[in-house]
């Protein structure tokens, strides 16, 4: 589907400072804090969310939270409970309060526009976000960047208009190629030779589209590491139809192709296709955004527009997205992010936000001071249980 992640350029560089009264673009497309978490120096930050069945528990005290690293139990020094970018409450901490501003990524993923992403987008710039946080926008063409305190200098409805238009053209645009690349495809009938190298062609040239860069990943996860505050990356990712043979044509074409072993050839490979693995290290990644403290948000969605009809007696239309569903899934719970499957963008974005607006930090010392680079893992418990704790899972030592 799509050019996924398609950061083709340098991350460092991708964000040139706007001009006042401007969003600032930069190319490229889509890709895809703490005290700083290096043990050599003071304490390690862990954003936490507890929630009991789907509100948030705000209630709880130091004490409450039992931490390990590595299955180690850990002394907790300090707790403050965050709400949106203010300490409401603070037990242990010292005088200086905690980086509390916020870096939003929304990710586009998408072959076609839903409306719902305008009323989406709207709901963000009216409840969520803050003069000073900062937004880094991301295409399937374009990556925009609204910097800390933009929100001052111009409207604030100019900002989310201009915005919302440039998602709506550059999400269109993007999906041009994917959109064609399926209607060639829907137009096979035949199982010929010229039919199933048009068909294998098209295949690759979909794949191609859809291929995730495990280094673009991490290269991404590297640069929103060095940002300060709490991080966020919204992840709007609309499932995706790929073509199939049916099964009962593959059984006709085998049976009437007895003498012809390489189309035979031909129809299991087509067909052994869609039996693919994830084509990056999911570990590697989860590790890589876990320790840059960044909380993924994976908002799967599932309603798609202007696509193929049901297919010809040859070819249908089928989702294929279980891979990276599965895929960054994982990734969303290691950092403390949520998954969220639905139809509307809308519905989908305002449960993840409301869910990211109130959290506990906690700090901790390590017992284990080595830094060995290698990755240590966190598990937060809440004393009683019966609710649901979100946290990032890890981080590299030194």
């Amino acid at each position: 589907m799509k050019n996924f992640l398609r950061l083709a350029i340098a991350l460092m560089t991708a964000f040139p400072a706007a001009a006042p009264g401007t969003i600032a673009p930069s190319r490229g497309g889509a890709l895809f804090g703490q005290i700083v978490h290096d043990v050599k120096v003071t304490n390690i930050e862990v954003p936490v969310r507890v929630f009991k069945g789907e509100a948030f528990v705000d209630t709880l005290r130091k004490d409450d939270f039992e931490v390990l690293e590595d299955g180690v139990s850990q002394q907790v020094d300090a707790v403050y409970l965050i709400r949106k970018t203010s300490v409401a409450r603070n037990e242990g901490g010292s005088a200086a309060a905690p980086r509390t501003g916020r870096l939003y990524v929304l990710l586009f993923e998408m072959s076609d526009y839903q409306p719902e992403i305008t009323r989406a987008m709207d709901y963000f710039f009216n409840q969520v976000i803050e003069p000073q946080d900062e937004l880094i926008l991301m295409t399937p063409m374009k990556t925009y960047n609204l910097k800390p305190g933009m929100l001052l200098k111009t409207s604030r409805d100019k900002v989310r208009s201009e915005l919302i238009a440039k998602v709506r053209r550059d999400v269109i645009s993007g999906g041009t190629e994917y959109r064609g690349l399926l209607r060639d495809l829907e137009g096979l009938t035949s199982a010929d030779e010229q039919a199933l190298l048009l068909y294998g062609e098209t295949l690759k040239r979909l794949e191609a589209l859809r291929t995730v860069d495990e280094k673009k990943l991490l290269d991404f996860a590297s640069f929103l590491k060095t940002r300060e505050g709490q991080k966020h990356v919204f992840f709007f990712y609309q499932k995706e139809l790929l073509p199939k043979i049916n099964d009962k044509q593959i059984s006709l074409l085998i049976d009437e192709n007895q003498e012809r072993p390489d189309i035979i050839f031909e129809l299991l490979d087509k067909f052994e296709f869609y039996n693919r693995d994830i084509t990056f290290n999911v570990q590697a990644v989860q590790e890589a955004y876990s320790d840059s403290s960044i909380a993924v948000h994976f908002l799967y969605l599932t309603k798609t527009f202007n696509q193929p009809g049901g297919g010809t007696n040859l070819v249908s239309f089928q989702e294929q997205s279980e891979d990276i569903f599965n895929a960054f899934s994982t990734i969303a719970k290691a950092t403390g992010g949520l998954t969220d499957t639905s139809a509307s963008a809308e519905q989908s974005f305002k449960r993840a936000a409301e869910a990211t607006e109130n959290y506990y930090l906690l700090y901790y010392r390590p017992s284990n001071l080595k830094t060995d680079k290698t990755f240590r893992k966190i598990e937060v418990r809440v004393k009683g249980g019966g609710v649901r704790v979100t946290y990032r899972q890890g981080y590299f030592a030194g």
